[in-house]
């Protein structure tokens, strides 16, 4: 429960977890479990907050984002409650783990997909909350073009094309895509996830989306008329 009791110790008072010595942090930097989760817990309890109302349904979201030992769960939903009075700041948040993170999109993206998971936890996804997360997406550095990817990856359009999810374009050779896929599942496989520092607990967001992009990849194959990928 080490990663808990850091967190405990930085909500009440401890020092700012997104200090580096050195102002940004180096490119081989790896995600300190406690960073992580005050970003999620910022930015979370602000998209919760996004469209003028906090559901039963997102707080149960962010606390599975953030799954917190009995001990510390006070610590996290106060934390919580404080920041999500208001979304003023959450740009602020972003900021920091934009120059923080700059050299690994792949960290930011999956702080995106923690916050779509809070986003779509009741069911939809409001005019607010999308352009809160545009919002987030675009400090971040990612273009509408690799936004419109992660919003497909995450069952977010009315009509998901396969081709989006997996940030390829449709004359792509039947080679070529098959590294695509590979190369895309490999960076959201859950266990890479877990590797890049992100708590544990968010291994059932990278289930989620990796069965959109398993998804993506079976319905192309189809489509090509190609002999279906093994499970």
């Amino acid at each position: 429960m080490g990663v808990w009791r850091k967190l405990a110790d930085l909500i009440t008072g401890g020092t700012d977890p997104f200090d580096c010595p050195d102002g940004d942090c180096p490119p081989g930097h790896r995600v300190d479990d406690a960073e992580f989760a005050m970003a999620l817990i910022g930015l979370g309890a602000k998209m919760a907050k996004a469209d003028g109302q906090v559901t039963g349904e997102e707080v149960a979201a962010f606390r599975q984002v953030l799954k917190a030992p009995p001990a510390f769960e006070g610590s996290l939903m106060r934390a919580f409650h404080l920041a999500k009075q208001t979304t003023l700041g959450f740009e602020g948040y972003a900021r920091r783990l934009a120059r923080r993170f700059r050299a690994h999109p792949a960290i930011l993206e999956d702080v995106m997909d923690g916050l779509f998971h809070i986003a779509k936890a009741d069911g939809r996804i409001t005019d607010e909350e999308l352009d809160y997360l545009r919002t987030v997406a675009d400090i971040f550095g990612f273009t509408e073009s690799e936004f419109d990817r992660i919003l497909a990856g995450h069952g977010a359009l009315d009509e998901t094309d396969p081709y989006l999810v997996l940030g390829v374009d449709r004359s792509i050779a039947d080679e070529d895509l098959k590294r695509a896929y590979r190369r895309i599942a490999s960076q959201n496989h859950p266990d890479m996830l877990i590797a890049r520092g992100a708590p544990p607990e968010m291994q059932r967001v990278a289930d989620e989306k990796m069965a959109v992009i398993n998804a993506a990849y079976q319905a192309i194959l189809t489509r090509r008329g190609l002999k279906p990928a093994a499970a």
